[in-house]
C-alpha cells in the first residue's frame, strides 16, 4: 500500500505559515495525519502534496518522505493527480488522507483498510452518521444498501435530518483511480476538480465503491478556522483523559512493585518465560547458578501455573530452583532470600491490584527490590527475546535431574518474625484480634503468631478465592466494611487487614476507626523510638515517600532526627534504608518495615508489631495518637484517584511543567520537586503531589494541608491543572 497526503492549498488560511503547521495540542496538525498514515505504510511509501510556497511543510517534516508540489489550485482531485508520475510503476492500493483533518482515530483508518480489502472494492470511504450540518459531501444509497451518489452540501435540500457524511479519507485502487481523474479533467478543462467528481465517475462506471463508518463523531472535525482548531484541542484532551483498557502488545514493563500486566493481554505464560530467561541470563552472566533462586506465588489465578513455567525456565538453564509448595506471603520469600542470599526470589503476584491482575515481584539477594536501572536492563533485554530464544525442561525433569526442589519455609519465616517481636508482653496482655486476610496469603503465617502469642484470633475471608471476593485486595477503608462493622459489633481489641500478597497492612481500632497508614507510621515511630528505646542511626532516623505524611518529618525534629524523602516504591526506601541506617521506613500505601529486618514491606511482621505496642502500653491508639499531636499539630490528608491513559502520562507533565507556578489556588509555593511526579512544596508543611501510579493506570494526586478546606482547594486546582 502506499499513501497520500493532500497539504496543499492551505496558505490562505493563515497569514504566517501553512495553516498545516498551526499547533493542535502539543504538535502541528499536519503530524497527526502523518501518524495515521504510517500506521498502514513505511515513510518510504508516503507522498504528501504540497503547494508551490508551502516549502516550511517539507522543512519541518524533513527528507523523510516524497513530496509533490501542485502549482495551481484546483482541487483536492486535481491534487491527487499530481502524484500520479510518482506512481507511475505502483498497481495497488492508495490510501488519501487530508493534511487539516487529523482526528480521525487509528482503528477508523485501519478498519477502512480491512474494509477495502475484504469488499475487494475500487474506492472506499469514510463516513459518519451526524444530524449536525458539517460542510460535507451526503452519502445517497439505493434500498439495498449500495452507495449510488455523493451528493455535494451545497446540493443538499429540505429539513435537516440524520444523514451519512463523506468526511474525507480513501482507499482506492490506483488501476481504477488514473483513468476516472483523467476523465473527470477531460470533462472539466480549467475547472476545480475536487475528488468527490472522481468517486461520482466511478459510480457511474459501476466500480465497487464501499465504506467504513466511524463510530465517533468527533473524528468527523476538519480544521479550517481557529475556531475549528480550538474545538479540535478540546477533543484531544477528552480522548486523553477518556479511560481505556491498557492494552500491552506483549511488552514487559517494571513499576514501582515489579511487573504487572491483565491477565490474558500481556500477563502470559509467554512473557513469564521471556522475562525468566532474561533473570537466568543475568544470573548466568554473574556466574550465581549454584545461588539459585527461589520462586513463589499468591493465590491469584495462574499464579502457580506461571511459577512452574518460571522454574522449568531457570532449571533449564542449569540454575538451582527451589519451588515453594503451596501459596506463600512475599515477605516470606523476601526474608528467604536474604538470609540464603540467593541469586533472585521471585514472588507471581499483583498485590493489592485487582483480580484480574497478576505479575511478578523480584527479589535482590539482600531482599530488597532492584532499582530502575537493573530492572530497564531486564526488560530491555526480555522484550528482545522471542520464545524460541527460551531455554526451558519439562517440571519432572528437573525434579528428577535435582535441578528443582519443592520446599517450604512456612516455621522458618515464622521464627524470623517471633524473634523481632516481644512475645512474653503479648501473651500477658491477652488480647482479642479479628483478623482479615482479604482472601490473600495472610493468614496462615500471622496466625501462627498472633496464636502461639495467646491472641484469641477470629479470622474472616480467609478462604482461597483468586476473585477476592469480587474486589481489589487493598487494604482501604471501602474494602475493609465488614472488618470495620465486626469492630463495632465485636468485643475485639484490634482489627488488622492485609493486601493479597501480606506485605501491607491496616488497622481498625477497638472501636472500629480505621487508622490511616499515616498515623499508623507515627504510632510505631513514637512507639519504637520512646517504649523500645530504639533510636536512628548516625545520620537518620527515619524514611517516607514523597506521598507520606510530612508529620513524621515534625516528629523526627522533636526528636532531634532526620526524616529523608524518597520516590513512590519500597526498592527506593530500601536503599534509603542501606545508605542511612534508619530505624523505620514506611509509606502511605500500608508498607513498612524497620531496622533489623527485611529490607522489604512486610505486612505480617507490621501486624505483630502492632498487637506488640498494643500489649506493653496497654493504652488505646487514640491515647497514643492524641500524645503524638501534641508534639506534631494536626495536618488533613486526603488522597484522590483518577483514571488515567497513556496520553495523559504526556500531557500532564507538559502541563504542569509549562505552568511553574509560584503560587498553587493562592497559595505560596516554596519550592517544586519532579523527583517522582510533580510535587508542590508549600508553608507549613504542607503540599501537593501529582504522579502517575506505577503498578495501576491511575493518575494520583495526593494533599497535605492545615485545613479540609484547604485540601479541597488545592484538588480542585489540581484537577482543573491537568486538564489544561
Amino acid at each position: 500500500m502506499k499513501a497520500l497526503i493532500l497539504a496543499a492549498g492551505s496558505r490562505a488560511r493563515s497569514e504566517h505559515a501553512p495553516w498545516v503547521l498551526e499547533d493542535l495540542g502539543e504538535r502541528p496538525i499536519i503530524e497527526y495525519v502523518v501518524d495515521l498514515a504510517l500506521q498502514a505504510v513505511t515513510s518510504d511509501d508516503l507522498i504528501i502534496v504540497i503547494g508551490k510556497e508551502d516549502a516550511a511543510i517539507r522543512e519541518y517534516l524533513g527528507s523523510a518522505y516524497q513530496y509533490v508540489v501542485q502549482d495551481e489550485q484546483l482541487g483536492t482531485g486535481h491534487a491527487v493527480l499530481q502524484a500520479q508520475p510518482y506512481l507511475e510503476d505502483y498497481t495497488g492500493s492508495l490510501l488519501i488522507l487530508y493534511g487539516d483533518t487529523p482526528l480521525f482515530r487509528r482503528s477508523s483508518i485501519l478498519g477502512l483498510i480491512n474494509r477495502h480489502g475484504q469488499k475487494q472494492a475500487a474506492l472506499s470511504l469514510l463516513t459518519a452518521a451526524s444530524a449536525i450540518d458539517m460542510p460535507y459531501d451526503r452519502i445517497s444509497r439505493d434500498p439495498s444498501g449500495c452507495i449510488v451518489d455523493v451528493v455535494g452540501a451545497s446540493e443538499k435540500g429540505g429539513e435537516e435530518q440524520l444523514a451519512e457524511l463523506n468526511i474525507g479519507a480513501y482507499v482506492v485502487e490506483t488501476s481504477k483511480l488514473w483513468p476516472a481523474l483523467h476523465e473527470v479533467v477531460l470533462a472539466n478543462p480549467g475547472n476545480d476538480i475536487p475528488f468527490t467528481t472522481c468517486i461520482r465517475h466511478l459510480l457511474h462506471e459501476r466500480c465497487a465503491v464501499t465504506s467504513y463508518q466511524v463510530l465517533d463523531n468527533d473524528e468527523a472535525l476538519g480544521i479550517d478556522t481557529p475556531d475549528d482548531l480550538e474545538q479540535a484541542g478540546l477533543i484531544l484532551k477528552k480522548r486523553q483523559l477518556r479511560p481505556r483498557r491498557i492494552e500491552e502488545h506483549n511488552i514487559i514493563r517494571f513499576g514501582t512493585g515489579g511487573w504487572r500486566a491483565l491477565i490474558g493481554e500481556g500477563f502470559t505464560l509467554d512473557n513469564v518465560r521471556r522475562l525468566c530467561q532474561a533473570l537466568a541470563n543475568d544470573i548466568i552472566r554473574q556466574n550465581r547458578e549454584a545461588d539459585g533462586v527461589l520462586i513463589g506465588y499468591d493465590r491469584r489465578f495462574l499464579g502457580d501455573v506461571a511459577a512452574q513455567s518460571a522454574a522449568e525456565v531457570f532449571a533449564g538453564n542449569n540454575i538451582a530452583v527451589q519451588l515453594l509448595t503451596e501459596d506463600a506471603p512475599t515477605p516470606l520469600v523476601t526474608y528467604v532470600t536474604a538470609e540464603q542470599n540467593l541469586a533472585y526470589g521471585l514472588v507471581f503476584t499483583a498485590s493489592h491490584n485487582p483480580p484480574q491482575w497478576n505479575g511478578l515481584k523480584v527479589f535482590a539477594s539482600d531482599g530488597s527490590l532492584p532499582l530502575d536501572e537493573q530492572t530497564r536492563e531486564i526488560e530491555n533485554e526480555a522484550n528482545e527475546l522471542d520464545s524460541v530464544d527460551v531455554v526451558k525442561v519439562e517440571l519432572d525433569i528437573a525434579l528428577q535431574g535435582g535441578m528443582m526442589r519443592w520446599v517450604d519455609y512456612t516455621n522458618a519465616y515464622v521464627d524470623a518474625v517471633e524473634a523481632q517481636i516481644d512475645m512474653q508482653a503479648i501473651r500477658e496482655a491477652g488480647l482479642s484480634v479479628l483478623l482479615d486476610p482479604m482472601f490473600g496469603v495472610g493468614q496462615i503465617t500471622l496466625q501462627t503468631i498472633l496464636t502461639e502469642a495467646r491472641c484469641r484470633v477470629t479470622a474472616i475471608h480467609e478462604r482461597h478465592d483468586p476473585l477476592f471476593g469480587g474486589r481489589s485486595p487493598a487494604p482501604d477503608p471501602t474494602a475493609l466494611t465488614t472488618l470495620i462493622n465486626s469492630m463495632r459489633e465485636g468485643e475485639y481489641d484490634l482489627g488488622l487487614a492485609m493486601d493479597g500478597d501480606a506485605d501491607r497492612i491496616a488497622i481498625v481500632d477497638s472501636n472500629g476507626v480505621f487508622i490511616p497508614t499515616n498515623e499508623l507510621l507515627l504510632l510505631l515511630y513514637y512507639y519504637l523510638h520512646q517504649v523500645r528505646g530504639q533510636q536512628g542511626g548516625v545520620s537518620g532516623a527515619i524514611t517516607r515517600n514523597l506521598a507520606t505524611t510530612h508529620l513524621l518529618d515534625r516528629l523526627a525534629a522533636h526528636f532531634g532526627e532526620t526524616c529523608y524523602e524518597t520516590p513512590v516504591g519500597f526498592k527506593h526506601l530500601a536503599a534509603s534504608m542501606k545508605e542511612h541506617d534508619v530505624l523505620l521506613a514506611g509509606e502511605s500505601s500500608g508498607g513498612l518495615s524497620i531496622r533489623g529486618h527485611i529490607l522489604g514491606k512486610d505486612g505480617i511482621f507490621a501486624c505483630a508489631l502492632v498487637v506488640e505496642m498494643l500489649a506493653r502500653t496497654r493504652r488505646s491508639i487514640a491515647d497514643m495518637l492524641s500524645d503524638i499531636y501534641a508534639i506534631t499539630g494536626r495536618l488533613v490528608s486526603r488522597e484522590l484517584n483518577l483514571p488515567a491513559t497513556p496520553d495523559m502520562k504526556v500531557h500532564v507533565p507538559r502541563n504542569l511543567a509549562a505552568t511553574s507556578p509560584t503560587e498553587v489556588a493562592g497559595y505560596p509555593v516554596q519550592r517544586v520537586s519532579h523527583l517522582d511526579g510533580t510535587k508542590f512544596y508549600l508553608e507549613n508543611d504542607n503540599w501537593l503531589l501529582l504522579r502517575f501510579s506505577g503498578t495501576e493506570p491511575l493518575l494520583r494526586i495526593f494533599v497535605e494541608a492545615d485545613t479540609e478546606q484547604k485540601v479541597d482547594e488545592l484538588l480542585a486546582w489540581a484537577q482543573d491543572i491537568i486538564r489544561i
